[in-house]
């Protein structure tokens, strides 16, 4: 059974689609997910992956975090902790919190995430290309690779990027908790 956020997340998904006038088959061949999974996902049958959620707001030219927000219902000044729309990868444990979802009129938005130990995530291609993306490492380690080049990350780094290739995130032993601040291009 899905949880409250998840079939928000997999209606909005829905309705981009058709009001994109795509078809499953459409939707398949801009994204590389399956027709069945994209059937199945849609009927509630099974729980998208953080993969093939990146790969479908990609589609759309949208955020995760703005696919979060925009299956809430009013974006607040404040948003207490409880009150963050949370998403866990049934595949990999990823979590990922949208601590400040984007609303109208602003631009940036932050994301807290957690990937277990050991655990990896790929994205082909970013959501809106040269998205400016700022990762701060609150714990643990990560491995983060984007187009060719890689880079460590431990407690206290940040990492910033614009983003236009491919991405890859990997946690090390202990896994890894940190910060995406993202700026829309």
């Amino acid at each position: 059974m899905r949880d409250a956020i998840e079939a928000r997340i997999v209606e909005r998904l829905a309705a981009l689609r058709i009001a994109a006038g795509l078809s499953l088959e459409e939707l398949t061949a801009r994204s590389g997910v399956s027709r069945a999974t994209l059937s199945r996902i849609e009927r509630g049958e099974t729980s998208p992956t953080a993969g093939q959620l990146g790969r479908l707001c990609a589609v759309h030219g949208w955020t995760l975090s703005r696919l979060m927000a925009a299956a809430e219902d009013s974006a607040p000044a404040l948003i207490r902790r409880a009150e963050q729309p949370e998403w866990t990868d049934p595949r990999s444990g990823f979590t990922r919190r949208a601590a400040s979802p984007p609303g109208p009129g602003l631009r940036v938005e932050i994301t807290a995430c957690e990937l277990p130990a050991g655990a990896a995530i790929d994205y082909p291609a970013p959501p809106l290309p040269g998205m400016e993306q700022h990762i701060l490492m609150q714990a643990g380690m990560l491995d983060f690779t984007h187009d060719a080049e890689s880079w460590r990350l431990s407690a206290g780094d940040c990492l910033r990027v614009k983003l236009h290739g491919a991405t890859r995130l990997a946690a090390g032993a202990r896994g890894a908790r940190y910060l995406i601040i993202i700026g829309q291009p």
